[in-house]
């Protein structure tokens, strides 16, 4: 079975989104899978002076190396920014050559506290993961109203809720 990432596709602190992806971390565990997490508060916080247009950092090679290179399976949890996803995960969707991603699988989780779950940002994700040439998952999952679905501890209230997505990882698994 693949490895697979799970990426934490914001740099805020204390986010939902990051309770979420650490949710389906636990799923991925919980079914047996070898899971790398990889939060975007651990990104380096100058990435725009450092790391785009042809410069790299040997520290930021091998983070790209570890993370991104040597897997083909990525859980991407993003929250919506403005009807749309973050800019730090544009930012580091560009900081690599679209080579790194090339027929990989991508599975989309869309997290908002409105009522889409992230729809049209998942869409607008879709395009471009496409266009690097990433096999992206047909079920992308939005989760609406994220904050009143979390419990203190970080898990989700509603067993339904923890149920669709223990269902789209099997799923996303067998893709």
């Amino acid at each position: 079975m693949h490895k697979v990432v799970v990426l934490s596709c914001t740099n805020r602190p204390g986010s939902n989104t990051l309770k979420v992806a650490r949710i389906y971390e636990r799923i991925l565990l919980s079914l047996g899978v070898q899971t790398e997490f990889l939060d975007f508060q651990t990104l380096p916080p100058n990435i725009t002076d450092t790391e785009l247009y042809g410069k790299r950092t040997q520290a930021y090679d091998g983070f790209i190396r570890q993370h991104i290179s040597a897997n083909t399976r990525f859980v991407f949890v993003s929250p919506e920014y403005n009807g749309s996803y973050p800019g730090i995960l544009k930012v580091f969707l560009e900081s690599m050559h679209p080579r790194e991603w090339a027929n990989k699988k991508v599975c989309l989780v869309g997290v908002s506290d409105g009522r889409a779950g992230n729809l049209r940002g998942m869409e607008h994700l879709t395009g471009v993961l496409q266009y690097l040439k990433i096999h992206v998952f047909h079920n992308k999952l939005p989760i609406s109203l994220v904050g009143k679905l979390l419990n203190e501890d970080g898990t989700f209230n509603n067993p339904d809720q923890q149920r669709v997505c223990e269902m789209q990882m099997r799923d996303f698994l067998a893709f």
